[in-house]
């Protein structure tokens, strides 16, 4: 397919709400555009200075795990988590026990990461591998009963719920009211 006549995905209206459908990427790709090619070239380019990077790092294992902690910390704080990278690099009996239940949670993003990475040299990446790490992440903290290991079914909302979301229209539709009468 060519690549500049490929359509991400549609709206599709559901009840009360659009929803994005994303559409397959598995495809045979022919790239004729010489600006997509040159992003390729480019992207190809920065791959090998990052494959270059061990050599001129003294530990890199250490720096990839401050990585993997860095962004567990800040990735786990959209499901609300609070733990930051300090309490993330600690033992779980350095945590107090008000603050487990999140610092279990970023401890699971991190096993997932590291997880995904190992089972890289033995599956590709694909939906097996994507489930598996899932499973991980949702292993014994608050979102052990979402279907660990299974995608999605249902629409998913960030920050609100279609019903907050209505409730929030009506609201300043109403001040909106009051506000022309006066």
């Amino acid at each position: 397919m060519e690549i500049r006549n490929f359509k991400a995905g549609k709206y599709v209206e559901q009840i009360e709400y659009f929803s994005f459908q994303s559409e397959k990427i598995c495809k045979e790709w022919i790239i004729s555009s010489p600006e997509i090619i040159h992003l390729l070239s480019e992207a190809n380019r920065l791959l090998g200075e990052l494959n270059a990077f061990p050599q001129l790092i003294p530990n890199v294992d250490l720096f990839i795990k401050m990585h993997i902690s860095k962004e567990a910390t800040t990735s786990s704080r959209i499901e609300g988590t609070k733990t930051n990278i300090e309490e993330a690099l600690l033992k779980e009996d350095d945590i107090k026990p008000e603050q487990r239940d999140d610092w279990n949670e970023v401890q699971n993003y991190i096993n997932a990461v590291n997880y995904s990475i190992q089972e890289l040299e033995k599956l590709p990446l694909a939906n097996r591998l994507l489930k598996k790490a899932h499973a991980v992440l949702l292993d014994g903290v608050r979102g052990k009963h979402k279907q660990p290991g299974e995608f999605r079914r249902t629409q998913n909302w960030i920050g609100a719920t279609l019903k907050d979301y209505t409730i929030h229209l009506n609201v300043f539709k109403q001040a909106g009211e009051i506000l022309l009468t006066k």
